[in-house]
Parts: structure tokens; sequence; C-alpha cells
């Protein structure tokens, strides 16, 4: 919004000419997101509290889990409302409109949107969406996505890869299917990972600064060719993006880290976690994905392994299941649990900015 108004007054005052940079607007948005969440945060809480949306949290049987869990029952939940809020206030106002933008809005009022529904089911009767609808949904989202980019010719159907300059895939119709699996493997796997206090949101940090470096390369022509990257004009938009996810989730991480005075609930993790995977589809790094989010990868793998595992031999193969409840039974605390992991994703995050050269 601001880019459109203020840019054109640059022939009476040449000040207004910062406006064209995508690194200011960038920095901007990440001071206003941050700004709004911790500015608004204290009312938010109070707010979710008198509506007495506090989180429901059911172990499914696992004694030892629900009692470690027990101190956080009235624990507002649902605020990650407050950081989609801020994240699309802070990209309207600072972002040059364009399809990547309109997409990237789209995909976390969607997400939102279902995770809104989600987090009021299991408000009022104890259960939210089933498995199988909630997948529906993402996969549909995901495919929709895939067919507007292929319909449109917003860009040729292929695939990239680290560490090689010219493996490139054309998957041609089945880049449907590909993007619905991106996005929804995203969306479940940023959800597994919203066990902790500051666990997710820490994590999407990383990611979110990971994918802003990668958005500003993908925009720009100079940069995408040295480093071999696929120029994708437009894109670099999405670093504004990217910076407001960082804004807003480091303003969430002050009232989520432990012990977490609200929860961010699947209004949040739903959001966040499908806008990174369409990030990442949009400027062409959805195997970098995988490296950098390298945490959510593990945490989705855990489920699935503890899954199949009782299916196969009947026992569990975790003592609970995603890791950081195996890691919370092993006896480790929270906090450390937490840090720990953050750890793991920052060493993951500097893998996929390495490859940045190594082609």
């Amino acid at each position: 919004m601001l880019y459109y108004l203020l840019y054109p007054l640059r022939e009476i005052f040449f000040g207004f000419n910062i406006f064209k940079y995508i690194t200011f607007r960038s920095v901007s948005g990440f001071i206003t997101s941050f700004l709004l969440v911790i500015i608004l945060g204290k009312f938010f809480i109070r707010h979710l509290k008198r509506l007495r949306l506090e989180e429901h949290i059911d172990m499914y049987g696992h004694v030892k889990l629900q009692a470690i869990f027990n101190g956080k029952k009235g624990t507002p939940t649902m605020g990650g409302i407050l950081v989609v809020l801020s994240i699309l206030f802070s990209v309207a106002l600072w972002a040059k409109i364009n399809v990547f933008i309109w997409l990237s809005l789209l995909t976390l009022g969607w997400f939102s949107l279902f995770g809104f529904v989600d987090d009021y089911l299991k408000l009022r009767n104890k259960k939210g969406l089933k498995r199988l609808p909630k997948f529906f949904i993402q996969v549909i989202f995901g495919g929709f996505l895939g067919f507007f980019l292929l319909k449109f010719n917003i860009f040729e159907p292929t695939i990239y890869f680290p560490f090689f300059k010219n493996l490139v895939v054309n998957l041609g119709i089945f880049y449907i299917i590909w993007t619905a699996i991106v996005v929804s493997a995203s969306c479940n796997s940023v959800n597994f990972t919203d066990g902790l206090d500051g666990l997710a949101i820490g994590s999407i940090l990383m990611v979110a600064l990971v994918f802003s470096i990668f958005s500003y390369v993908s925009g720009n022509v100079k940069l995408s060719s040295y480093l071999f990257f696929p120029f994708i004009e437009g894109t670099g938009e999405l670093t504004v993006v990217c910076s407001c996810i960082l804004g807003a989730g480091l303003g969430f991480l002050w009232f989520n880290a432990h012990p977490a005075e609200v929860f961010m609930g699947d209004v949040g993790s739903s959001a966040l976690g499908g806008l990174l995977g369409v990030i990442a589809i949009l400027i062409k790094k959805e195997i970098w994905l995988l490296i950098a989010g390298g945490l959510f990868v593990i945490e989705a793998l855990s489920v699935i392994l503890q899954i199949s595992w009782v299916k196969i031999f009947n026992r569990r193969l975790f003592k609970a299941a995603p890791l950081h409840h195996h890691l919370q039974l092993s006896g480790w605390p929270e906090s450390k649990i937490t840090i720990r992991l953050w750890i793991i994703s920052v060493l993951f995050s500097a893998l996929a900015l390495a490859t940045l050269k190594v082609r």
C-alpha cells in the first residue's frame, strides 16, 4: 500500500525513492509485524481468557504426559490469530502487490480459517477435525495452487535440486500432485512440532529467515544468475512476506516462551506451515524446505514411524510421538528440549544456506 502511495512522490522529494527497495520494505515489514504483536499481545491474551478460549490438552492415554501437561491447563489458545493478522496487515502495508503476494495472502487466509475451525471444535467438543478431512483440505488447496500456476503459465512445472547446477525435472501435469504433497506435508509437519512452549514458532523463525534470503536471490537477476538459482520475476517481494513472518513470530515468541502465556493453536501453526510450503513452491525451493525445515521433517517422520510400527509390530517405537514427547518421557526438561531442538533447527538452516554456493 505505502509503495503505491509514497513511491510516486519521489519526483517531489528524492527521499521517497527508498520505497523502491525490497530490503527497506522488508525491514519495515519486520518491525511493523513485531510491534503489532508486542503492543497488542497482552490485550489479546486477556481477551482470549475472557472468552474462555483455553487449551484442552489431550495426551491420548499417555498418563505421564498428561500429568506433565496438567500445569498448562487454563492457558489461552488461538494466539495464532494475532500472528496471522499482523502478517496480513504488514504485508499489505509494505509489499508491492503481485500474483505471488496474492497467493501468499490467500494461503495464509485459507489455512488460518480451517485452523480456526479445528481449534473451535476442539474447544467445543474436545475433538477437532478428523485427519482425513484436514488432509483433504490441504491437498485441495495444494492442487489448486499447482493448477493455477500451470493454467496461467506463471512458470514451468519444474523441480530443482540442491548441490546440482543443471539437475532439473519437468513434472508436466503431475506438478499438481507435487504442489499438493508439498503444501500438505509442510502444513502437517509444522503442526506436529507445535507441542512445546516456543518450539514451533522458534523453528519457524529460522526457516523464514532462510527463505527471506532465498526469495531475495530468486527475484534478483544478477544474484540468481551468479548462484545458479532460477530467476522468477516478482518473487523478490516474498522477502517482505518472510520478514513479516519473522517479525510476528518473534513477537509471539515473547509470549509463547516457556512458561507460555498463550498457545498458537492450529489457526497459527497450520497457516504458517502452509505459507512456508507455498513460498517454497513459488521460488522453486521445495527440496530446500526439506533441508531448512529438517526439524519439522524429523518430527513428522517420528509420527509416521510410530503409527507404522504399531500397525506392523503391535508395539511402540518411541515412548510417545512426536519426538519431543518421547524426549519428555525420557526425563528431559521442557526448556532443554526446546533449546536443543532449536539448535538442530539452526544447523539445518545453516546447511540450507550453504547450498547457495555449493552447486
